[in-house]
């Protein structure tokens, strides 16, 4: 018998994820903003009220961070007992401390982070990767061989401090730097280069990310901040190394 997974949160990676689900479960899906009948005509999908959702084994949570402590405590009266938790937000240390506090001890929780999103993920996401923090119970190896066997994903088994830690650097630096670029309104050019194009595959993979995923990423880590004064400082260091005279002028 399929094991039966709630959604609670159908965005973009919410709805992406779908697909891949499907084949191996039930899947009943609550929003609480977005009408989810025509998403139930296009995929298998049983739009439910929050509280059936929320009572199936499996229950992921695919809502921004900052509602996450919100979520976690509407639900948690619905949740049974050996009902699995699973959350995919782009940060670990803020979710999962809220999932620990607002979720009653009955249920097992693992932090997921997909490092990967439906615009990295378009042609498939075979040998993707994602990040996995065991939080409570004992099911981060089915979780793991879930995703790795059936979904051949590569599994990264990391801890929450750690996660944000590096993501720091990989998202936080990627999507401010991407961002600026955006906001440079640059021209349609011509001449470009493979190192441009590369460039610009990056600026492309996050543009249409949304305002409230930029501000987590940016905002709900805590090593991002120091991340970005680094990243000013350097470019205020490359900026007055160019302000001085440079070796050949020096030598004329």
């Amino acid at each position: 018998m399929r094991a039966s997974v709630g959604l609670i949160g159908v965005g973009a990676f919410g709805e992406f994820m779908l697909p891949y689900l499907l084949p191996h479960c039930r899947i009943g899906a609550y929003d609480p903003v977005r009408d989810l009948e025509p998403l139930s005509e296009r995929w298998a999908v049983v739009p439910e009220p929050l509280e059936e959702v929320a009572g199936k084994d499996i229950v992921i949570l695919a809502m921004p961070v900052q509602r996450m402590a919100q979520v976690c405590r509407q639900i948690s009266p619905y949740l049974k007992p050996g009902a699995l938790v699973l959350d995919v937000c782009s940060v670990k240390e803020e979710p999962i401390a809220a999932m620990l506090e607002n979720l009653p001890e009955h249920v097992d929780i693992v932090g997921t982070h997909p490092l990967f999103g439906p615009q990295t993920g378009a042609n498939g996401i075979s040998g993707l990767r994602i990040a996995l923090c065991n939080v409570r119970g004992e099911r981060l190896e089915c979780v793991e061989a879930f995703l790795s066997k059936e979904l051949r994903l590569k599994t990264i088994v990391t801890t929450a401090e750690e996660h944000d830690r590096q993501l720091a650097f990989v998202q936080g630096l990627t999507h401010l730097m991407s961002k600026i670029v955006v906001e440079m309104d640059m021209p349609e050019l011509d001449h470009t280069t493979e190192t441009f194009d590369i460039m610009m595959k990056m600026v492309e993979s996050v543009r249409y990310d949304s305002e409230e995923l930029f501000r987590a990423i940016e905002n709900r880590n805590r090593f991002v901040g120091r991340t970005r004064e680094q990243f000013f400082d350097a470019a205020r260091t490359i900026e007055e190394r160019l302000a001085r005279p440079g070796p050949s002028a020096e030598a004329d």
